[in-house]
């Protein structure tokens, strides 16, 4: 069935007959559809994620606590556009939280409220006890994906948290290329998992299906498999290898490894 004149299908074909050639020769991988993506949180992670989804055909809109006028910067290197917080979300296909841990508390409680229940919600973020304090229910042995997903009432997909930026940035390759890395995602529901384990591929990175948001816990700082530059084979051994009683040392060793940045003064 053609589409009528002036519907969302038309005016994308329209988009893609103009430009669409180039775009894909850029992309990584298979496109998906273009959707609209919001994101909250502009540090390493969300930007990146913001600049590359751009520049695959996405509408983009990115925020943080400050509002849209300190985000002049990030919307001209990524070519997002710079929203409130609420604005990110309405009409949003997929949103993404890539806020510190402490954070995630302070978002307005009637965030999703109004957002249709198919709205995929993507946790990045990590426990850091020196920047977040202690949080009594991750400090009992909760999983922190699913603190998240308590303080949202929203169920989220773990995707984005074990990767450097900057290999996230840089190292984004062609399916089927021998030395392509890979990123490992866990949540539920699973067809919110699957629409993720496509976003990652679209990226240029292999999908590893780390299973429901219980056992995101393998992929939490410290684990094995954290900030690790891994294949889809040795990242799916890593996430095998992570044992639960060891969380506790897992997340102390991570957190002396990051004191020195953490401490480190900010500038501005």
């Amino acid at each position: 069935m053609r589409a009528r004149p002036g519907s969302y299908s038309s005016r994308r074909r329209a988009r893609r007959d103009r430009c669409g050639t180039a775009r894909e020769r850029r992309a990584p991988s298979r496109r998906t559809p273009d959707m609209k993506i919001g994101i909250i949180g502009a540090g390493f992670i969300g930007g990146t994620l913001a600049q590359h989804w751009v520049r695959l055909g996405h509408e983009v809109l990115i925020a943080n606590s400050r509002g849209p006028e300190t985000l002049r910067e990030v919307a001209a290197r990524t070519g997002a556009k710079a929203a409130t917080i609420s604005d990110t979300v309405k009409g949003a296909e997929v949103v993404v939280v890539s806020i510190p841990e402490k954070a995630v508390r302070d978002l307005p409680k009637d965030l999703f409220a109004n957002v249709p229940k198919d709205v995929v919600v993507i946790d990045t973020g990590n426990y850091y006890p020196i920047r977040d304090g202690g949080i009594p229910e991750l400090e009992a042995g909760q999983v922190e994906s699913e603190w998240v997903a308590a303080q949202l009432g929203r169920p989220v997909i773990k995707a984005f948290n074990n990767i450097y930026a900057k290999s996230l940035l840089e190292k984004g390759k062609a399916k089927g290329t021998p030395d392509r890395l890979a990123l490992s995602v866990a949540g539920d529901p699973p067809e919110a998992r699957a629409k993720v384990l496509r976003l990652v591929d679209e990226l240029g990175f292999d999908p590893v299906d780390a299973g429901g948001l219980a056992e995101s816990w393998r992929q939490q700082p410290g684990t094995p498999c954290y900030c690790h530059d891994f294949s889809a084979a040795r990242m799916k051994q890593a996430l095998a290898e992570a044992e639960r009683g060891k969380l506790p040392s897992y997340r102390a060793a991570a957190n002396d490894s990051v004191k020195h940045f953490f401490a480190a003064p900010k500038p501005g």
